[in-house]
């Protein structure tokens, strides 16, 4: 007679309320993180100097003497405010990720762990890079295209609120466009779509690509390419990664029906 496979999970149930108060600490623990964050940065660089970072790329393609200016009474109290929670939130972020690995793992099976955690892993990496992109690679040449078409007879002095919303926006699209390595990992690991479909639907994808970046990005070839080319890039990593998490991450079931 044949017996049973042993849970992994038996005897690892806990109570509603100690699930509770596991998530209460990890919260705190890692809202502890985001504050010790927020206290180092505030002390070095400062939330000026961590605005005069961001206003680089700008700064550098703006007529000679020209500034950013403030509209508003607190903007130059609130933005560069802003901007440094928004970094101590990235510096964090490990830990914050950490919190929340450790929370979720013990009801994993073991086949599941070895999704999940190189998943969080790889998209912390991923969105990080793809700010870093946007930031080093993107802002320099779409400030200075931009410029090159500004008349004379116009000086630039762009407002430190919109600008602020301006950088957000673009940092999220092109953290969430490097993403999509992650999306199709899931999605393909999941069997909501087969590799081979993947690949099949290449160039519906490369389409996409381009619809999604002439939407999100100003409306300037750069920047355009510069965020639908990573897209098709990492969306063919995507598909070679999927792969390679499909043979590693399947559950015993799955390996015994293989086979």
């Amino acid at each position: 007679m044949a017996t049973e496979p042993e849970d992994e999970l038996a005897g690892t149930e806990q109570p509603f309320v100690a699930h509770l108060m596991e998530l209460r600490d990890r919260l705190i623990k890692a809202l502890a993180a985001i504050a010790v964050a927020t206290g180092v940065l505030a002390i070095y660089p400062g939330p000026a100097h961590l605005y005069d970072l961001l206003a680089a790329p700008l700064i550098a393609n703006l007529p000679h003497g020209a500034t950013l200016i403030a509209t508003s009474v607190i903007s130059p109290f609130v933005v560069p405010l802003k901007i440094l929670l928004m970094a101590a939130f990235l510096l964090a972020l490990p830990v914050v990720l950490y919190q929340l690995w450790a929370f979720v793992a013990p009801g994993l099976y073991s086949h599941e762990k070895k999704l999940v955690l190189p998943l969080v892993i790889s998209s912390t990496i991923l969105f990080v890079a793809g700010i870093a992109f946007c930031y080093f690679l993107v802002f320099g040449r779409v400030f200075a295209f931009i410029q090159s078409f500004a008349p004379k007879s116009i000086t630039a002095a762009p407002d430190i609120e919109a600008y602020l919303s301006f950088v957000l926006t673009m940092f999220l699209a092109f953290g969430a466009t490097f993403e999509v390595p992650v999306v199709v990992v899931v999605l393909a690991r999941m069997g909501v779509v087969s590799v081979e479909k993947l690949k099949e639907w290449r160039g519906y994808f490369i389409v996409v690509a381009f619809i999604v970046a002439a939407i999100i990005t100003p409306p300037d070839v750069v920047s355009q390419l510069a965020l639908a080319i990573p897209m098709c890039l990492l969306y063919e990593l995507g598909i070679w990664a999927a792969q390679i998490f499909i043979k590693n991450t399947k559950s015993p079931e799955e390996a015994g029906e293989a086979r």
